[in-house]
């Protein structure tokens, strides 16, 4: 459900208003029990944040439960404003279960966020049963002293809504979190889902194609650019020398961005190149399901990588880089990683990928059988249901 509070504060981003029931919805959803998801500013062009609210309440729907979401826009209103109409919207909230969506840049414009504790404040005068889903789990090294005085902002700021958290839900395992306090231990792990509508289980492992194609979902903007297009192409041009006719379809983030680099590095190889920008997921749903394997270079591959997930989901393998975020259920997929920054070793694993076909098959099974014990969204709901139960 999806909350159409006061413009300003709230923009409606649907038709229903969460506040209240009409007597045209559903008699069984009047009486299920309600939890709110609380989201910051909306990112543009794509809200991965907002998508998993969205696919999650549609999850718990399914399950009786009824999810409404409500966007805190301060971004267009300024914090006083918004933190007031927050104040006037949850006078109803007592007693209920609000999770806290959290990344640093849904509640700051330059990566301070100290308005979540403001909302953190609310929540708690309010008496909400209040939870958090932690987005963000790691910070990189700072380098200056503004960096600096940011990454400590963040880590005070995530540690704070942390400890005041009764339902704190981490994206990744704990131990590959270092911000986390010591208290860690009351957290439960919930990996992320896919970001787009439930699929059919996969049942039947799919063959590779006689001419493969290998999907690129989402590009690194900015600086990194140049570094990932040199990586897709030296491991593009190490398959095609031992299976010429490879296509590559880059879609996604960033994917426009790096097509000038893309073509260059791919220069005179035989490879046939689609790019497309950030599409409706039906289409990235569709444009997996084409594909034969994920090449993912942004960064390692973790349980919080909704691009990779994806892959995933789709029942295709996913090659790409371990990191410290790496950890199961992801090494339980059907995922063939290499350490960090090693392009000949990926290029060597995106050639024996698609080269064996055993080596495929084995993959695509795995894939099946994580996507329905953890990444499907009925899945992840009855994770989220499992811990309420205890909660309750």
């Amino acid at each position: 459900m999806i909350s159409a509070y006061p413009p300003d504060a709230f923009p409606a981003a649907g038709p229903r208003d969460s506040t209240r029931c009409d007597s045209t919805e559903n008699p069984h959803e009047q009486t299920a029990p309600r939890i709110t998801a609380l989201l910051g500013r909306l990112d543009l062009p794509t809200d991965g944040v907002r998508d998993y609210c969205e696919l999650l309440s549609e999850a718990f729907a399914r399950r009786g439960v009824r999810l409404d979401l409500v966007q805190l826009r301060w971004e267009n209103v300024g914090w006083r404003k918004a933190l007031f109409n927050l104040w006037k919207q949850s006078r109803a909230w007592k007693g209920r279960v609000v999770f806290l969506q959290y990344t640093a840049l849904m509640w700051s414009r330059r990566g301070f966020p100290i308005g979540a504790l403001g909302v953190l404040a609310i929540l708690k005068i309010r008496r909400v049963r209040m939870g958090a889903v932690f987005h963000d789990v790691s910070y990189g090294p700072a380098r200056g002293w503004i960096q600096c005085i940011r990454c400590a902002c963040q880590i005070f700021s995530i540690r704070t809504v942390f400890r005041c958290a009764e339902i704190p839900i981490l994206t990744v395992p704990a131990p590959q979190l270092p911000w986390l306090p010591f208290d860690s231990s009351r957290a439960a792990f919930i990996p992320v889902g896919a970001n787009f509508p439930p699929v059919e289980p996969v049942t039947l492992c799919k063959s590779l194609a006689a001419t493969p194609t290998v999907a690129v979902f989402g590009v690194t903007g900015g600086v990194h650019i140049a570094r990932e297009a040199r990586e897709i192409a030296k491991a593009m041009k190490h398959a095609a020398a031992r299976l010429p006719g490879l296509r590559l379809d880059v879609f996604g983030r960033g994917a426009l961005e790096a097509e000038p680099a893309l073509h260059k590095e791919l220069a005179g190889a035989n490879i046939a190149l689609s790019i497309s920008g950030v599409l409706p997921a039906g289409e990235v749903r569709a444009r997996l399901a084409q594909a034969d394997v994920l090449l993912f270079v942004r960064g390692s591959i973790s349980s919080r990588r909704g691009s990779a997930i994806a892959a995933i989901v789709s029942g295709i393998p996913v090659v790409g880089y371990r990191g410290a975020e790496t950890a199961s259920p992801i090494t339980e997929a059907g995922v063939l990683l290499v350490e960090n920054n090693d392009g000949a070793a990926l290029a060597e694993a995106l050639t024996r990928v698609l080269a064996d076909a055993k080596l495929y098959t084995d993959l695509c099974g795995r894939n099946a059988e994580v996507t329905a014990k953890y990444l499907s969204w009925d899945a992840i709901a009855a994770q989220y249901s499992q811990i309420l139960s205890r909660k309750m």
